[in-house]
């Protein structure tokens, strides 16, 4: 199993009276009263260094991903961030979940990439999702219908433009250019590994089937809960005909707090699981849930499958009750957690992996709030402790990640190995 140690990067000091004041995390939480640019050049360093400790920690990847006007995560761009990761000497992947495809012009997209793979020697996974309602409709104002159609255009012109010789005209709906020629191409051949994001769309599901790509899950309702969209998943790919059950095929992402003991875990990092799910996971309904923007059949899954129609939910309810007041046994037992010793954590994390039928483990480890110290804690207990009980989870099983960048050889199989069926 591949482990990727992702930052969200979120503004790290809310008000405590943040939720009576204001709306929403995302979209409309006023900057002026909200936001301090010296504040936010310290988070961004730090933000970096964790990421770099994380890198020499032997994950297997790093990564961050996009998100706009919001203090859930604001990392604006993966791209400036990609670039610095690139620079730093690694075998790491640098998976990037990702770029919000139909807020770009597609060249500057396949150019910037590009640029990101060569600097990087191939280490580049190429992540696009569709884009939150919040990020697409609520920040950027783009008529709901047209988010997707957007997405598969640029979708198709930034495959063109790195795999087919140019200057070539591009003649799409939303994008007409007479000349597609852009400098650089990708190192990777035909074109970095593309993984796909999302909170439970079926339309999504189905375009990883068809395109061959990796289907990462994003959800903060636990794994418990993430079954029955990931079983759905694996049911898309069954029916397609062509796609076995390669668990390289999918990812998940999730929240990990690891500490000597299960009780330290919950002293260090619960004021900091709770601050998240209070603040980070404060939504309005009219940005989360936007008329046109999902399907009808994506709606009534994802409202069958967690009470919501928002992947940003946490749920409220079951089987028609009223859940208890957030706690942190309530996220351990539901599994939007998964925190503990080092051994409880990787025992839960097998279960959570084998479930859900995922290769690719987005491990979240700093929580919003989580200063340095705490993350690097976090990050180092996990790396030297529950790491090497999960890196080889389906290692028996003879499967091949071929979503993987070609240039990220740590940890990887020698050419000799993959002959001789050696790991």
């Amino acid at each position: 199993m591949k482990t990727i140690w992702l930052h969200m990067q979120g503004y790290r000091n809310l008000p405590d009276d943040f939720r009576d004041r204001y709306e929403s995390i995302w979209v409309t939480a006023p900057n002026d009263e909200l936001v301090d640019p010296e504040l936010v050049g310290q988070y961004l360093h730090a933000n970096l260094e964790e990421l770099r400790f994380a890198d020499s920690m032997g994950f297997d990847g790093i990564g961050t991903n996009e998100h706009h006007q919001n203090g859930y995560g604001f990392p604006v761009s993966p791209h400036m961030t990609g670039g610095i990761l690139a620079s730093w000497k690694s075998d790491a992947a640098i998976c990037l979940l990702g770029t919000t495809l139909p807020l770009y012009h597609p060249l500057r997209v396949a150019e910037e990439l590009a640029a990101i793979d060569c600097m990087s020697g191939g280490r580049l996974v190429a992540g696009w999702p569709v884009g939150s309602a919040m990020d697409t409709c609520g920040v950027i104002g783009l008529p709901p219908d047209t988010v997707r159609p957007r997405y598969y255009e640029a979708h198709d012109f930034i495959k063109q433009a790195w795999s087919r010789p140019g200057p070539f005209p591009f003649n799409g709906e939303f994008t007409k250019q007479r000349y597609v020629n852009p400098w650089p191409r990708p190192i990777q051949k035909p074109h970095p590994p593309i993984w796909l994001a999302g909170g439970g769309s079926v339309e999504t599901w189905q375009f990883a089937a068809d395109m061959d790509y990796t289907y990462n899950f994003l959800s903060f309702g636990g794994y418990k809960v993430a079954q029955r969209q990931m079983d759905s998943y694996w049911s898309v790919v069954g029916e397609h005909g062509e796609r076995d059950d390669n668990p390289y095929r999918a990812g998940y992402a999730q929240l990990i707090c690891v500490a000597d003991t299960d009780a330290e875990a919950k002293r260090l990092y619960w004021p900091h699981v709770k601050n998240f799910y209070d603040k980070s996971m404060y939504i309005a309904p009219q940005f989360s849930v936007v008329p046109g923007y999902t399907s009808r059949a994506s709606m009534q899954h994802m409202m069958k499958a967690t009470g919501s129609a928002s992947p940003f939910a946490v749920r409220k309810s079951t089987a028609g009750k009223l859940v208890a007041e957030p706690s942190w046994e309530r996220f351990i037992e539901e599994g939007a957690v998964i925190g503990g010793s080092p051994d409880t954590v990787a025992q839960r994390l097998e279960e959570a992996v084998r479930r859900l039928r995922v290769g690719h483990l987005i491990a979240i480890m700093q929580l919003q709030s989580m200063d340095t110290e705490l993350t690097k804690y976090n990050t180092k207990l996990f790396a030297e402790k529950v790491l090497p009980k999960t890196r080889t989870i389906w290692d028996d099983e003879g499967y091949v990640d071929q979503w993987w960048p070609s240039g990220a050889t740590r940890n990887q199989p020698t050419a000799a190995e993959t002959l001789t069926g050696a790991h």
